[in-house]
C-alpha cells in the first residue's frame, strides 16, 4: 500500500501524520497543530493535532497551498497573497509570528489562531518551513478590584516586545497599518489607551488614531480622531513638547486642569475627560531627519501610574515607529510620483463622433507602481483613427521609460504613413526597437478604425504577440479576434506580419487589454481568457465605464503582480438603409 492509501485508511497516528515527507519524532510529540511546508508553501506533512484542529484528512492537505486552502480574513474571504505575512515568511525563509488570525476548517467554519513560522528541514528533500498554530493566550483571571492586565514587564518581556515591534513595523509600508500594529502590541500590555498624533508634511497636526482596550478587544474611537490645532512654539505642556521633539514626559488630568495655553491643550483636556485616563506617558516619534508625531499611552483601568522608569521603553518603541513611518512615507511619496508619471505617460483619448471610448490603467500592487503597459488612440490626418495597446517587458521605471519610447516612435510612424497597413508600420517599429529603443521585448496590437459608406465601422489590425482583442455583441455573444497574429517585437526574427479586417456590428463592444488582466501564476492563460470571455459576455448590456470597472473587479486575478491596461470602444446603434 502506498503512503496516500495508508494515510486515508486509519493507520496508527504516527503513520497518518506522514504523507509525502516524514515528520521527525520531536514534531510527532508536539501538542499543538504543526504542519511542514515546502519552499513554495505547499503542505508536505502534518501532525495529529493539525488534522484535528483543521478538521481535515491528511490527503486533503498534502500538496495544497497552505495560504490558499486555509488562510482567511474575519469574513471568510481569502487573504491577498501579497499581503500575507505568513506566506511571505515561508517564501523568504524567515521566522515570524502572528496574533489571532483566521483559518478555515474542513467544514468551512472559521477559527482564530496565533501562528509561528520558521525555516525547517528534517531531510534534504523536505527543506521548507514549519508552521505552528495555537490558541491565542487568554487574559489571566484576576480577583475583583484588581487590574485585569499586569504592566510590570521583566527584562526578557521588554526585549521580546521590542523585537516583536521591529518585526511588525518593518513588514508594512502602510502608515495606518503600522499604527494599528503598534497599538495592538502596547495595549493592554502596557496601557489601556494608545493615541497617535502625526505631523503632516505641511506641519499640521492630525490625531491619526485613538484606540482603547474594552471588553477584551481593541476599539478605535473615531470621535476622538481628526485635525488638531498647530503646535505652539513655546508651550511647556507634555504633548506640545513631544511634537516639537523636545522630550518625553508624564502627564495626568491635573496637567491640563488649568487655563489652556494653546488649542492643543484644549484637545488634551477633552482627551483626558473622554477616556478617563489617570496617567499617561508621552514620547516624540522621530524620523531620521524630522519629528513625525507623538505617541501617548494612557492608563485608566490600570491602577499603577506611569513612572519615569517607563519612559526609556516608550522611547525605544517610538524610535522603531519613527523608522517605520519614515519608510512608509518615503514609499508613499515614491508611489505618488510614480503614479503621476504614469498618468502623464498615458494619453487623453480623442473624441470620435459616433463612438464611445474609454480606457483604464491599474498599476502593479507592488514595485514602483508604474510599468510597461500602455494604450493609445488618436485621429490621423485622413480622418481615420489609430488604436494601439502594448506591453514592454517589466513593471518598473525602466519599463515605463521604454514604453514611452516605443509609444512615441509608433505615433510618429503611424502619423507619417496614414495609409500604410498596420503590419507595415509595426515592421518599421520592430526595426527601430532593435536598433534605437532601450527595451528588451514588446507585445502590441496596432489597429486602424474606419467608417465605411454603409456607416459601419471596420477594424484593420495586426497583432505582435499580444493577447487577442475581444469583440462582444450587444446581446452577449463574444469572440476573440485571433487573426493577424505575428511575432512580438525585439526578437530579431524577421517574418511577414499579417493584417486582418473585421466589421464591428452596431452596439458592439471591442476590448483591448494587456496580459495582467488574465494571467495568474497559478492558472494557465487559457483559464484567464475563459474568465474574461464569460464575464465580458455577461456585462455587454452595461454602459462602457461600468463594463470596464466590473471586468477589472471580477476578472483580474487576486495573485496578479502585473499592471493592467485596457482600451474599450462601443459602436453606435445603426440600421443600414
Amino acid at each position: 500500500m502506498n503512503d496516500t492509501a495508508a494515510a486515508g485508511s486509519g493507520n496508527a497516528p504516527g503513520q497518518r501524520a506522514r504523507l509525502g515527507a516524514p515528520l521527525d519524532a520531536t514534531l510527532e510529540g508536539v501538542g499543538t497543530a504543526a504542519l511542514v511546508l515546502d519552499q513554495a508553501g505547499l503542505v508536505v506533512a502534518a501532525n495529529e493535532p493539525a488534522l484535528r484542529t483543521l478538521d481535515r484528512r491528511l490527503e486533503e492537505l498534502v500538496g495544497k497551498d497552505f495560504h490558499d486552502l486555509l488562510h482567511r480574513d474575519e469574513h471568510g474571504n481569502a487573504v491577498p497573497r501579497l499581503r500575507c505575512r505568513l506566506r511571505n515568511a515561508v517564501l523568504g525563509k524567515d521566522t515570524r509570528h502572528g496574533d489571532a488570525e483566521w483559518f478555515a476548517r474542513g467544514d468551512g467554519t472559521l477559527f482564530q489562531s496565533c501562528w509561528l513560522v520558521t525555516p525547517y528541514t528534517s531531510a534534504p528533500e523536505t527543506a521548507g518551513a514549519l508552521v505552528l498554530l495555537y490558541e491565542p493566550p487568554q487574559p489571566d483571571e484576576s480577583l475583583p478590584g484588581e487590574d485585569v492586565h499586569s504592566t510590570r514587564l521583566t527584562e526578557l518581556d521588554r526585549l521580546a516586545l521590542l523585537a516583536e515591534t521591529t518585526t511588525q513595523l518593518t513588514s508594512t509600508l502602510d502608515v495606518d497599518e503600522a499604527l494599528h500594529r503598534l497599538a495592538a502590541l502596547t495595549i493592554p500590555r502596557l496601557a489601556d489607551w494608545a493615541v497617535f498624533d502625526l505631523l503632516t508634511e505641511r506641519d499640521e497636526v492630525r490625531r491619526a488614531l485613538v484606540v482603547e482596550h474594552k471588553d477584551g478587544v481593541l476599539v478605535e474611537r473615531d470621535d476622538l480622531q481628526g485635525p488638531m490645532p498647530p503646535v505652539p512654539e513655546e508651550s511647556p505642556m507634555p504633548l506640545s513638547r513631544a511634537l516639537r521633539g523636545t522630550a518625553s514626559s508624564l502627564a495626568g488630568p491635573s496637567t491640563y486642569q488649568g487655563a489652556p495655553d494653546s488649542g492643543i491643550a484644549v484637545e488634551q483636556q477633552r482627551l483626558f475627560t473622554a477616556t478617563g485616563m489617570h496617567s499617561a506617558a508621552i514620547a516624540p516619534i522621530r524620523g531620521l531627519r524630522d519629528v513625525l508625531g507623538a505617541l501617548t499611552l494612557g492608563r485608566a483601568r490600570h491602577r499603577e501610574p506611569f513612572t519615569l522608569a517607563d519612559l526609556p521603553l516608550l522611547e525605544d518603541l517610538t524610535r522603531r515607529t519613527g523608522l517605520a513611518l519614515d519608510n512608509a512615507r518615503l514609499y508613499q511619496r515614491q508611489r505618488k510620483v510614480a503614479e503621476t508619471m504614469q498618468r502623464h505617460l498615458l494619453p487623453q483619448l480623442p473624441t470620435v463622433r459616433g463612438l464611445e471610448m474609454t480606457a483604464r490603467y491599474l498599476p502593479s500592487p507592488d514595485a514602483s507602481s508604474v510599468g510597461g503597459d500602455w494604450y493609445d488612440a488618436f485621429t490621423l490626418s485622413d480622418g481615420t483613427h489609430a488604436l494601439a495597446i502594448g506591453d514592454v517587458v517589466g513593471h518598473d521605471l525602466d519599463a515605463a521609460a521604454g514604453m514611452a519610447q516605443v509609444r512615441n516612435m509608433l505615433r510618429a510612424f503611424v502619423w507619417s504613413r496614414p495609409a500604410a497597413a498596420p503590419s507595415a508600420v509595426v515592421t518599421q517599429l520592430d526595426e527601430a526597437v532593435m536598433h534605437i529603443a532601450e527595451v528588451p521585448m514588446v507585445t502590441m496590437i496596432l489597429a486602424r478604425l474606419t467608417r465605411g459608406d454603409d456607416a459601419l465601422w471596420r477594424l484593420h489590425w495586426t497583432n505582435a504577440g499580444h493577447p487577442p482583442p475581444l469583440l462582444i455583441t450587444h446581446d452577449g455573444q463574444a469572440e476573440y479576434l485571433d487573426g493577424a497574429h505575428g511575432m512580438l517585437l525585439g526578437t530579431e526574427v524577421v517574418r511577414p506580419r499579417p493584417d486582418s479586417v473585421t466589421v464591428l456590428p452596431p452596439r458592439s463592444t471591442l476590448l483591448f487589454y494587456t496580459d495582467g488582466l488574465v494571467e495568474s501564476p497559478h492558472h494557465s492563460i487559457d483559464h484567464g481568457l475563459s474568465r474574461l470571455y464569460r464575464h465580458a459576455a455577461s456585462l455587454a448590456h452595461r454602459n462602457l465605464d461600468s463594463f470596464c470597472d466590473a471586468l477589472l473587479e471580477r476578472v483580474r486575478p487576486d495573485d496578479n503582480d502585473d499592471d493592467v491596461a485596457m482600451l474599450a470602444l462601443r459602436t453606435p446603434f445603426h440600421t443600414a438603409a
